[in-house]
Parts: structure tokens; C-alpha cells; sequence
């Protein structure tokens, strides 16, 4: 993973190819639900969901914002919670390897698609989309299914968000697990890695979803699979929230949403619950992000942090068997506090 991502994702190809598709894609017909205050609202429709290979969970959905999300509900409905969190450009079927893990161990596995991704709605218009949103319509989510006692899994923009919803409702929390995740404030140095991709991600006419997907794993990834990342995106007309994505992040002190991160970390800083980094081996990106966890938040002091070895950025695709046995080890070592209430 040391080659540079621009030449992997083939950039040059992308754009002068990508430009025809992009052209043709802009006839087509989005599926447009209704008209909200943020806009066209759009639907993928579920037809692009059929027979997905190792997605056998069926939909559940609540309604944020005016909004139709949609989310995974497995396992007992009084096992303890594990909250599995996406990223950019994933969505809940990501987690298609651990879910099955968590579920035969007794557990409640719930995995939402972010406003944007997999099979919750998409707003067209990119300016619609900013970080607080993301925030409050995962804080409306986590309210309308009353959760509590929630070990969070979160990875790259689940991370962004996941832990945002510990710093700010840290009595809904029992775990944390962070998987190749941050929490920027735009005071860091970004890594090289990272203006390569935000620059592809803001040029390339079409954004080849499952392409990235594969640059972002260590092992080849099926082509039923691939197909799988990119059903929720009929054209590209569906993924204003994969694009706009990358420019939310706090990459500058004077970002929007710097503050607001900032004060997050101070709470993060007197979170004292189990906190448990396993970060891969090999994501360029966020490459050595997992000290700045160990050394100030308070609960992942003292815990078995590790790498996930031979996998990428999306390490739930290229180990995620590995990932949830890691953290069935850290919640079988950590039990939860009695005094922490029962999820209904």
C-alpha cells in the first residue's frame, strides 16, 4: 500500500472514460421520492438489492429528518448492542462478515446506512450534506430505537460521526472499538495519502465506487461484490453524499465543524470506559492514527489494542472475521458496568 493512489486508481483513465460515462449517466432518470426541505430526495430502487452475495438481512427502516434510513437488526432484541458504523463510500454491507459473528454470539448487531448510502435516502444536491447533519440525523437515529449499553465499531467516516454520538452522549456507551477511524480538528498534518484521494474524489466525472473499494483491500474483491458496493448508486445523479464526503472533513483549523470536534476530544479525554483500537496493517491513510486513541482517551488505557494483519483501508472486507473476533475478545474481557442500563 505504499504506491501512491493516484496511480492506482488511474486517475488519467478515470477522468477521460469516466467523462463519457458521466455524459450518458446525466440522461438517465433518478428516482426521485419527494420534495423536502433539503431538496430532491432520492430512492434507490430495491430492485438493485436483490440477491446481493453473503446479504441475506432484511431491511428495517426509520424515518429522521424527513428522511427514509434504513438499517440491519439482527440477532435478540435483549442481546447487548453492537453498533456497526460505515464510512466513505461504503454502506451497511460492509459489515456483511462480522454481523453473522456477533449475532451467533448472542448479541444485537446493528449496522445503519448513513443518509446517502446503501439503502437509506440521497439528497441531490451536494450543499444539502454537512457534517453536524450527519451527526444529528445519527443522534435521531440512536434516539428513535431508544438504544443504550452500545459497544460502537466504527471505521473511517463512522468514526467521524460514532464518535462525535460517545463524546456527546458518553451514558449511551458502554465500548468503543476503532478501526482504521479519526476525529480530525484541522490542526494535523493531513497525510499525503489523503490530498490524493480528496483531489481524485473532487475530479474524476464518475466515482467509481467499487474501484475504490478494491484500491482500499489487500486481497481481490469479487466482482458480485464490487457490484454489491455500487448497487446503491444507479448513476451519479445518487451520490452527491459520496462526493461532497471527503471536503467535510475538518482539514483546516477554521473548518465548521473544527470546534465542535474539538470539544468532542475533551470529552473523549475523560471517557474512561473500554476503548480498543485495531487499526490494519495496511491503510495509508490513516497509518498510525491509532496512538493519538491510546495515549488520551482515558479507557483504552491498559487494553489489548492490535493490528489487523493483511488488510487495507476497508478492513472489515479484507479480515472482517478477524475484526469481530477482536472484539468479541474485548467485550468477553471488558463485561459491562452494572450500573448501566438495560437497552429495551
Amino acid at each position: 500500500m505504499q504506491q501512491n493512489w493516484r496511480s492506482k486508481l488511474g486517475i488519467a483513465a478515470a477522468l477521460g472514460v469516466g467523462f463519457l460515462i458521466w455524459r450518458s449517466q446525466r440522461q438517465r432518470r433518478a428516482n426521485v421520492v419527494s420534495m423536502g426541505s433539503y431538496g430532491k430526495i432520492l430512492r434507490t430502487p430495491e430492485s438493485r438489492f436483490a440477491n446481493l452475495p453473503g446479504y441475506p438481512f432484511a431491511p428495517h427502516y426509520v424515518e429522521v429528518d424527513g428522511l427514509r434510513m434504513h438499517y440491519v437488526d439482527e440477532g435478540p432484541r435483549t442481546g447487548e448492542i453492537v453498533l456497526m458504523l460505515h464510512g466513505e463510500p461504503s454502506w451497511s454491507y460492509l459489515y456483511r462478515k462480522m454481523i453473522p459473528l456477533f449475532t451467533a454470539a448472542g448479541y444485537r448487531a446493528l449496522a445503519p446506512d448513513l443518509i446517502g448510502f446503501g439503502k437509506s435516502d440521497k439528497l441531490a444536491e451536494k450543499r444539502a450534506y454537512t457534517y453536524q447533519r450527519h451527526v444529528d440525523w445519527m443522534w435521531a437515529w440512536l434516539q428513535a430505537l431508544d438504544l443504550h449499553n452500545i459497544t460502537l465499531v466504527c471505521q473511517d467516516w463512522g468514526s467521524l460521526l460514532g464518535l462525535r454520538l460517545v463524546a456527546e452522549h458518553p451514558e449511551r456507551f458502554a465500548r468503543v472499538v476503532v478501526a482504521n477511524g479519526a476525529l480530525p480538528t484541522g490542526d494535523q498534518e493531513l497525510p499525503s495519502a489523503f490530498k490524493t484521494w480528496l483531489a481524485f474524489s473532487q475530479q474524476v466525472p464518475v466515482l467509481p465506487i467499487g474501484r475504490i473499494i478494491q484500491t482500499g483491500t489487500q486481497h481481490p474483491v469479487d466482482k458480485a461484490v464490487l457490484a454489491a458496493y455500487n448497487a446503491p448508486f444507479p448513476s451519479e445523479a445518487y451520490k452527491a453524499g459520496a462526493r461532497i464526503f471527503p471536503t467535510l472533513a475538518p482539514i483546516t483549523p477554521d473548518n465548521p465543524a473544527a470546534p465542535a470536534n474539538r470539544r468532542a476530544w475533551e470529552a473523549l479525554a475523560r471517557f474512561d470506559k473500554p476503548f480498543l483500537t485495531a487499526f490494519s496493517d495496511g491503510d495509508p491513510i490513516m497509518r498510525g492514527g491509532e496512538r493519538i486513541f491510546q495515549q488520551r482517551v482515558p479507557g483504552a488505557h491498559d487494553q489489548a489494542h492490535t493490528t489487523i494483519r493483511g488488510a487495507g483501508h476497508f478492513l472489515q472486507e479484507d479480515q472482517g472475521e478477524e475484526l469481530a473476533r477482536v472484539t468479541l475478545e474485548f467485550m468477553a474481557a471488558n463485561p459491562q458496568r452494572e450500573h448501566v442500563r438495560a437497552s429495551p
